[in-house]
């Protein structure tokens, strides 16, 4: 628990952790997806730079929110709790799944021994109906709604922070929560089941009116909704009712920026196919004529004739 009030030097200062599994899980994905991309550059074959340092982003926001002393801080502020929450829903997953580290699993993993085997149990997963339920709208935006909705005001929130070991596993639920709403909207990986974008742009919106009600619920909340925050706030000299609305502004404000983002990208993807789609068609038109088109001016000349 830290003995003063939070500072930037004191968010971002190393600190020694019981249970190091987030920190720890972002230095192995680096460690893979940097071998994966240096085997591709070693041999000649492309990788856009792009989704490695995109990819690297994720995992190194992953390891200073859950392994610096914002996560000391994360114990003891509600505020820091909910800004470690939103990053690591909304924030570090899309930099995840942009990296595409399924096409890159997929390319760069061997052919042969320990790799086919991983190989084999990629595309099993691929296949899988598991795999295309957990990818679906039905279980991403009810995780949401558990995630704010019903871990706060059903009053799930006190027994799991109330030990390290639920803090944790929390804290990896939250991961998990954005990665499965973040990996049908923004991934380029070969999935299960596609969506469509105009089911996109609907699950981005849902989620972001979501979680913006739920900020404007805590701003003007009266009494304190975790308990466990209570006695280590006021340790620090802050006090719970301000820190509980200054969680709740995050959640509408902060929580807002990746969203936005999110949307302006799903649409510009939707903009980039119909065009493109509509590029092709007119190339086929041109070169072997529109069946619809031909039809129509059959039609025409017939009632000419007709007429005629």
């Amino acid at each position: 628990m830290p003995e003063a009030p939070p500072t930037l030097l004191g968010l971002l200062s190393p600190l020694p952790l019981p249970l190091p599994v987030l920190p720890v899980l972002a230095g192995l994905l680096a460690a893979a997806y940097l071998a994966g991309a240096i085997r591709l550059w070693a041999r000649g074959r492309p990788w856009p730079a792009w989704r490695a340092v995109s990819f690297l982003l994720g995992c190194i926001g992953l390891a200073a929110v859950t392994g610096l002393g914002v996560e000391g801080y994360g114990y003891a502020l509600l505020s820091v709790f909910m800004f470690q929450q939103l990053t690591l829903m909304m924030t570090i997953p899309p930099l995840l799944v942009l990296g595409s580290p399924g096409t890159l699993l997929l390319r760069a993993t061997p052919h042969h021994g320990a790799g086919l085997l991983i190989l084999r149990a990629a595309h099993a997963g691929l296949r899988s109906r598991i795999a295309r339920w957990l990818l679906g709208p039905w279980l991403a935006v009810p995780l949401y709604l558990a995630a704010f909705y019903g871990l706060y005001l059903a009053n799930f929130a006190d027994p799991i922070l109330s030990t390290v070991t639920g803090h944790t596993l929390l804290e990896i639920g939250f991961l998990v929560a954005g990665m499965l709403f973040t990996i049908p909207i923004l991934s380029s990986d070969p999935l299960p089941v596609r969506m469509s974008h105009g089911g996109r742009a609907l699950d981005v919106f849902a989620e972001a009116a979501l979680h913006a009600f739920f900020g404007v619920f805590l701003m003007m909340a009266t009494s304190t909704l975790v308990q466990v925050f209570t006695g280590p706030t006021s340790a620090l000299g802050v006090d719970p009712i301000e820190d509980q609305r200054l969680a709740g502004g995050l959640a509408w404000s902060y929580g807002e920026a990746p969203t936005l983002l999110m949307l302006i990208y799903v649409m510009h993807r939707w903009f980039r196919e119909d065009t493109a789609q509509a590029s092709a068609a007119d190339r086929r038109a041109d070169a072997h004529g529109d069946p619809e088109f031909d039809a129509y001016n059959d039609y025409l000349a017939r009632l000419h004739q007709k007429d005629t």
